[in-house]
């Protein structure tokens, strides 16, 4: 008894240190694991697209506190409003790469080994291989068909090893080193990369700084004191909807560009899906609005806001929304604002557009006096008015160029002009992603219609009679192997006719 308990205790021992280290190197690189850690990516990356994310919309998360007092302070410490930031989402996504990579290495190894290796030796019988059969013919013969059907071949005394489908395992290799190649992208986009959009007016510009943007997410490793320089002047927006379902048929945005690689000042048109391109940075042109002019004086006649307030579409026919802020009137004044292009009237549904152009334009104010809460240091959006502390003193309809005189103040409707959102994607690492995209399709296919196979081929006798033996072995894809060897005794068949027609 005290024997095999010393014997444990030894085994015990031997599964420390570098041996522990050995097996839990072995038990990451294997191909179960990986697959295991590919599933848990995926399950990883579900709250990121169910919870709203910090870098995405700040004010959604926002409002999701406001909203769940009690559960959003958990959810922050697992890191579920920053998922693809967060320290457990990184771990399994390194360890998905480590396992890649000890799972490739050794296979890349025995592969540059095997593939030079020439066929190995025939088994010493054939009756119990896949196709057996005997045949009437000459190994010179044999040899011509396997040149023919480009099989490669070793001699031995008597026989024949044939081998075809090495591109089989190409393509599994290929396959993973592709995968590897998308999360090299992908991370290089997360580090390196930098997203963000800014609605601009028509006759605007916009250039390329930090502070241009309304909403900017830059990568973890993303320096933006290095982000390249260019201005695009929005000249012309045109849009055109089909007159019976209202539905968009063209956007058109007609841009003035100067980069830091031109001289002068160079024309360009973004469509939809047709962004420009500078470097590894594309501009696209993400939606459209309205923006209204406006301007608010006091009492005085003194003009407190004047400008454009863009405002947020709520429907397809553009029916806008948001708010106009005036701090600087004693007390503050705010407006919750609509803006309908086309204006219809329903008992039900109140006012609203019925087509996106602004063939009966309006606008509709809801104005309020109070504290704007916006010395109160919590980050407000400019599109929505808080009137918790704030008092009601009218309500609004104008034309462009009508105004109107409230208790403290008036406000004049100007006009209006189209606004759009511009979205700047520099993604670095959309090539490698998308090289890898298609080099994962052609190792896919490799691995789908490549079927690995051997062929053997011995000359026998019995008495005077010669003959040869024909087998063959398949790991999968048995029927090209039958048809090969039906093939090949389709070829042999056709000389030993041809010599028994002279």
């Amino acid at each position: 008894m005290a024997k095999i308990e010393k014997d444990r205790t030894r085994e015990l021992r031997e599964l420390g240190g570098y041996s522990l280290l050995r097996y839990l190197w072995r038990l990451l690189t294997s191909m179960r694991t990986a697959l295991i850690l590919l599933l848990l990516l995926g399950l990883a990356s579900i709250p990121g697209s169910i919870i709203p994310q910090r870098t995405q919309n700040p004010f959604q998360v926002q409002d999701f506190f406001e909203a769940n007092p009690s559960i959003s302070p958990w959810l922050d410490r697992f890191y579920l409003f920053d998922v693809f930031g967060a320290p457990w989402f990184s771990a399994i996504y390194i360890l998905l790469f480590v396992s890649l990579v000890g799972c490739l290495l050794p296979r890349l190894n025995h592969y540059r080994r095997a593939i030079f290796e020439r066929p190995s030796k025939p088994p010493q019988t054939f009756e119990n291989s896949q196709g057996f059969s005997q045949l009437d013919g000459d190994m010179d013969r044999v040899i011509e068909w396997l040149k023919k059907n480009r099989y490669r071949f070793e001699r031995f005394d008597g026989a024949i090893s044939a081998e075809k489908g090495y591109l089989k395992e190409f393509g599994n290799l290929l396959f993973h080193l592709s995968l590897l190649l998308i999360l090299v992208g992908i991370a290089m986009s997360s580090l390196f990369g930098m997203r963000g959009e800014a609605i601009v007016n028509e006759g605007e510009r916009f250039i390329n700084t930090p502070v241009a943007y309304d909403n900017i997410s830059p990568g973890r490793l993303y320096s933006l004191d290095s982000m390249q320089p260019y201005r695009i002047d929005l000249n012309d927006f045109t849009a055109k909807y089909n007159p019976i379902t209202n539905q968009a048929l063209d956007y058109e945005l007609k841009v003035t560009i100067r980069d830091d690689t031109d001289a002068k000042a160079r024309e360009g048109v973004i469509r939809v899906n047709r962004p420009l391109t500078f470097g590894a940075s594309r501009v696209f042109l993400q939606a459209t609005g309205y923006s209204v002019l406006v301007t608010v004086r006091d009492s005085s006649s003194v003009v407190t806001f004047q400008g454009p307030v863009p405002l947020l579409p709520q429907d397809p026919n553009l029916t806008s929304a948001g708010a106009i802020k005036v701090p600087d009137m004693n007390p503050g004044i705010g407006f919750v604002a609509s803006f309908i292009p086309t204006i219809e009237r329903d008992p039900v549904r109140g006012a609203f557009s019925s087509f996106p152009e602004p063939l009966d334009p309006h606008l509709l104010l809801a104005a309020w006096q109070g504290d704007l809460g916006m010395d109160e240091g919590k980050p407000q959006s400019i599109y929505r008015l808080d009137t918790t502390k704030m008092e009601r003193i009218a309500l609004i309809s104008m034309k462009p160029g009508e105004s109107f005189d409230f208790k403290v103040g008036s406000i004049t409707f100007d006009g209006y002009l189209p606004w759009v959102n511009i979205q700047v994607i520099h993604d670095p690492g959309k090539r490698p992603a998308l090289i890898g995209g298609f080099l994962a399709l052609f190792g896919a296919l490799g691995m789908l219609f490549i079927h690995r196979r051997r062929i053997w081929i011995r000359l026998s006798n019995e008495g005077d009679n010669n003959f040869l033996e024909v087998a063959g072995v398949a790991t999968s894809g048995e029927e090209k192997l039958l048809e090969d060897l039906a093939s090949l005794k389709e070829f042999l068949s056709e000389r030993v006719n041809e010599g028994k027609g002279n």
